[in-house]
């Protein structure tokens, strides 16, 4: 934390969202008491907007009652099992939107590192090995980005955009835009002496706990350490403030640059990790894969009740956006839509479920002048 930053009496202050602004409002620092359990507890699970939660549980409540097999065991974890990989993504990408920023790349970095991964490993290199070097090109595919955006002044749709197509590239150069399946060549010829997929980082992370997918678990804990993060530590609380007045987290001694760069590699790095989730559930790196994810995502933080505007995010609210967008097209199934028509009725229903959420909005503001 900067020294401008310590010495502040109100931490919370003008230049903060979300947690600071009632005691902005009052003029004065929060009260100093112990806070309860539940109020200690409430920030960790609060959602900025349950409008849009709340319209697309009506959604799944019509699938209830006219396909009462769509909540059927198998099909909750088919549900949860396919909204990891958005989900994971969404959960990073509430940092950036809450900076009033956005990543387009992501999708192409899931990609590209699990295809990195898999290649290492079918070079002989240890899985967790592999797995962690992937992670560091993850990385660093962050820092490049916020380099374009931050250094380089290119805003941060056009930026991404750019290396969306560059890594996409560089993943179809490095794997001749072939799926490397992990222990076979090019040719699907197994590869002498190659035992990755039976390793610990294929096996563990893989199957049920409790009845729910271990992939799902790990969104989850992503989901709850982000939250920590984004609610209770300086950079989290540098984040908000930027989203909510650059201007004035400038003048408090926030650095601007260091905090986008932080933002952009985080990101980088929980794409990384969808993509290793990608890779250890199929045992192969499709260059293909992650299509629109990054849109997804994007979606998911934006219906999980994060405002474009910025200053403030809800991590719990994007991963509940990413499984209500599964639910939803695994739910068009049931009412014999055609794939053809799939991705105009998902567009829809996030285009109705956008409208009432901006609806309930400026309800809100009018409110007060009411």
């Amino acid at each position: 934390m900067t020294t401008a930053e310590q010495q502040s009496p109100n931490p919370q202050g003008a230049a903060a969202g979300g947690d600071g602004q009632a005691a902005t409002d009052a003029g004065g620092p929060p009260p100093r008491g112990r806070p309860s359990l539940r109020a200690s507890l409430n920030p960790l699970f609060e959602m900025q907007s349950n409008s849009v939660l709340i319209a697309l549980a009506l959604l799944l409540g019509l699938f209830a009652v006219t396909h009462p097999e769509f909540f059927s065991l198998r099909q909750i974890q088919i549900v949860l099992q396919s909204s990891v990989y958005v989900g994971v993504i969404a959960c990073g990408m509430a940092f950036l939107i809450a900076m009033r920023q956005l990543d387009l790349s992501v999708s192409s970095i899931l990609a590209l590192t699990a295809g990195v991964a898999a290649l290492l490993m079918n070079h002989g290199w240890n899985p967790w090995l592999a797995a962690l070097a992937a992670l560091v090109c993850a990385g660093a595919m962050g820092v490049f980005n916020g380099f374009l955006v931050q250094t380089i002044g290119i805003s941060a749709l056009l930026a991404t955009l750019a290396t969306y197509y560059l890594y996409n590239g560089l993943n179809d150069g490095l794997t001749n835009s072939n799926t490397v399946n992990i222990g076979y060549t090019i040719n699907d010829e197994p590869i002498s002496g190659n035992h990755a997929v039976n390793s610990s980082f294929f096996t563990v992370p893989t199957g049920d706990f409790l009845w729910i997918p271990v992939a799902a678990w790990v969104m989850l804990a992503i989901a709850i350490v982000l939250t920590i993060v984004l609610r209770y530590t300086p950079f989290g609380y540098r984040v908000r403030s930027i989203g909510s007045n650059p201007e004035a987290a400038l003048f408090s001694g926030i650095s601007i640059a260091r905090v986008r760069y932080q933002a952009f590699v985080l990101v980088g790095v929980v794409s990384g990790i969808a993509g290793l989730l990608v890779l250890i559930f199929f045992h192969s790196a499709d260059p293909s894969v992650g299509g629109a994810d990054n849109l997804l995502a994007i979606a998911a933080v934006i219906i999980g009740g994060t405002a474009m505007r910025g200053g403030s995010a809800t991590v719990f609210g994007a991963m509940l956006g990413a499984i209500l967008l599964s639910a939803v097209t695994s739910g068009l199934v049931y009412f014999n839509i055609s794939e053809n028509w799939s991705q105009f009725a998902l567009g829809a229903v996030i285009l109705g479920a956008v409208s009432v959420d901006s609806v309930v909005r400026a309800g809100r503001r009018r409110a007060p002048l009411s």
